[in-house]
């Protein structure tokens, strides 16, 4: 018997990394908020990398801390190491990555969620979703409890008709020995809500004890570490090392001779697997000519032995990691603790969404995350941010937000997603982002808190800080401009010793600052007139300076991307009736509904030539 056990105005499914960022923004902007998971004990699990950030990915952790999200605070509160990656490139590919305590993760983020005002957090399975009569959601649990929502998140992650997959043997499971969620999968396919079959996979789990560190290279963690959150002042340290190896001969050769043990090579597993993320057997296979793949041994806490092996994801038979693991330099007497394993999901075809994550056919229904079709704890909490933003303003009457690739990667990671669509899981990259000299993560402050303050999601206390930082960047840039270095023997002979022209007149500091030998660091001896600023002020000048040709030409363009994503397109716009537009385009254009002419431009079927006549279309019937 059925009975109702709450009402609320958001409700949320699933309390992965999506389902935390999406439920604490909805009950941070006054919205009552519901969240529910499978097990309290594995909130914001890390259930493949022990790992925050990285390439690209680092840039949507910073972005969302700058929007007023959590994973960066919860980063910066459980890191065991840091990482600048790239650092030896410019700084539009700098990327931070962070080793964390797995466990330790998850009690933060757990006890965020007990502590949010307006938010209760529930362990129950979802197995129901219906439309009530008054346009309302009806969500029924395993144990027959009723709960009303005026709008649904679904965050699912891998759990929705999840199978396991490890050789010739599967069953139904979600990661880490969690069970699936089956009938959720069913009432969505009755709402005739376009699902598809997608697959990821993670390597085997091995203990430190069976390790012989004498044979690995050891990766140690940056000396000076950068948090990922703007907020977080307290001086982190590096707790663990980090080390590599390299796969040999033998290691190919088992995989080769068990390669028709894979459920991938034998047919079993149907869900189409992530490109840039492929399996060992994968990697032996499609890059046949490479003598060796790098391994990483990654440390899954403090106060445990399981060390994860970033690059060995697998599902060939446990057997066989057992012999192929052991070929490996270093592990030659390893005991593996979990085996690695592919798992099979359910996920809606993004194209269903629109750019504020809402799905076309059913008003305050959201999806993030996994189910989204993308892949990564990072991409998964940025989406999770935007659709708790959007569901908790609707649900208000305000006016929903949808983020531009112009100024984040949240943006070209949405814009991607519900314009381009993907055909396996998609991952953040920062060759994805045509802004990235202009999107860097050191910014992101600069270009997000702004529209986290209007939203409602940082503090006053935070946005005036924030709001000096940007006066104190304007300030220097400006002096930089002014203040002027005569030429001295002692400043000649040290900018010789740093490669570059001696001067012969006074230059101004900005020129100066220009040449790609000289940094701030070389200048500060003959700059007298130098204010007392944190670091990051003087790192935001120099690459304004240093890039300064670079970023106009890139402004400009985003400029005019700006002057075609004001150009609105009615919901209601009937392509077929848009004389001249070509057949291809107008199907692509009735199935997407893009919001804008700048999102139109970038579906894949519709030409310049069809954006023309488009804009000829609206301007005409633009009353």
């Amino acid at each position: 018997m059925e009975f109702l056990a709450g009402d609320y105005q958001i409700a949320v499914i699933g309390a992965g990394h999506a389902g935390i960022e999406a439920s604490l923004a909805a009950a941070r902007l006054g919205c009552k908020t519901v969240v529910f998971t499978l097990n309290l004990d594995w909130i914001g699990n890390v259930a493949c990398n022990p790992s925050i950030g990285g390439t690209s990915k680092g840039h949507l952790v910073r972005e969302i801390d700058a929007l007023g999200g959590e994973m960066g605070k919860a980063a910066d509160s459980t890191l065991i190491q840091s990482r600048m990656l790239n650092s030896g490139k410019g700084p539009a590919v700098h990327s931070l990555r962070a080793q964390i305590d797995r466990r330790k993760y998850s009690e933060y983020m757990k006890h965020a969620l007990e502590k949010c005002e307006g938010l209760d957090l529930k362990q129950a399975e979802i197995v129901d979703l219906v439309r009530t009569d008054d346009g309302r959601w009806k969500l029924t649990t395993h144990l027959d409890a009723v709960y009303l929502a005026d709008a649904v998140i679904i965050s699912t992650g891998t759990f929705l008709n999840g199978k396991i997959y490890v050789g010739d043997k599967s069953f139904s499971g979600g990661p880490d020995g969690m069970f699936p969620a089956v009938r959720l999968g069913e009432a969505l396919k009755r709402l005739n809500i376009p699902l598809r079959r997608f697959k990821t996979g993670t390597p085997p789990r091995i203990n430190a004890l069976s390790i012989d560190y004498s044979e690995l290279e050891a990766q140690p963690g940056d000396e000076k570490i950068l948090p990922f959150s703007f907020e977080t002042k307290k001086k982190l340290k590096n707790k663990v090392e980090c080390y590599t190896t390299y796969t040999s001969d033998k290691t190919k050769q088992i995989i080769l001779e068990n390669i028709h043990r894979s459920p991938l090579y034998s047919g079993q597993i149907e869900g189409i697997g992530p490109r840039y993320c492929p399996s060992i057997e994968d990697k032996i296979v499609r890059f046949a000519d490479k003598e060796r793949h790098q391994v990483f041994l990654e440390p899954c806490g403090l106060n445990t032995e399981e060390v994860y092996l970033q690059g060995m994801s697998s599902s060939l038979p446990e057997d066989v990691q057992d012999k192929f693991v052991r070929t490996i330099k270093g592990l030659k007497d390893v005991r593996i603790m979990r085996p690695a394993y592919a798992i099979e999901y359910d996920c809606v075809d993004p194209l269903a969404l629109k750019p504020t994550l809402e799905l076309m056919t059913e008003p305050m229904l959201y999806g993030a995350g996994q189910f989204n079709g993308s892949s990564g704890y990072e991409e998964a909490a940025a989406q999770g941010l935007v659709a708790g933003i959007n569901a908790a303003r609707k649900v208000q009457g305000k006016s929903e937000v949808i983020f531009s690739r112009t100024e984040s990667y949240i943006g070209t990671l949405i814009d991607d997603l519900v314009t381009k669509g993907c055909q396996d899981p998609y991952r953040m990259m920062t060759s994805r982002s045509e802004y990235r000299l202009v999107l860097r993560q050191d910014n992101a402050d600069l270009r997000l808190t702004e529209k986290g303050y209007e939203i409602g999601l940082i503090s006053e206390k935070r946005y005036k800080a924030f709001l000096k930082k940007k006066a104190a960047i304007e300030n220097e840039y400006k002096r930089m401009s002014k203040v002027i270095i005569p030429p001295s023997r002692e400043f000649n002979d040290r900018l010789k010793e740093l490669g570059t022209a001696p001067i012969e007149t006074g230059v101004r500091l900005s020129e100066l600052l220009k040449r790609p030998q000289l940094t701030y660091a070389d200048l500060k001896p003959f700059d007298t007139t130098a204010p007392d600023y944190d670091d990051e002020i003087f790192e935001q000048v120099e690459i304004m300076l240093k890039y300064e040709g670079y970023i106009k030409r890139q402004n400009a363009q985003i400029q005019e991307i700006h002057r075609l994503e004001s150009k609105l397109i009615p919901d209601d716009i009937a392509y077929k009736e848009v004389t001249g537009i070509r057949t291809e385009a107008v199907e692509k254009l009735t199935k997407i509904r893009p919001v804008n002419v700048g999102q139109a431009s970038r579906i894949s079927g519709v030409s310049p030539a069809d954006i023309s006549v488009l804009l000829i279309y609206l301007a005409k019937h633009q009353n």
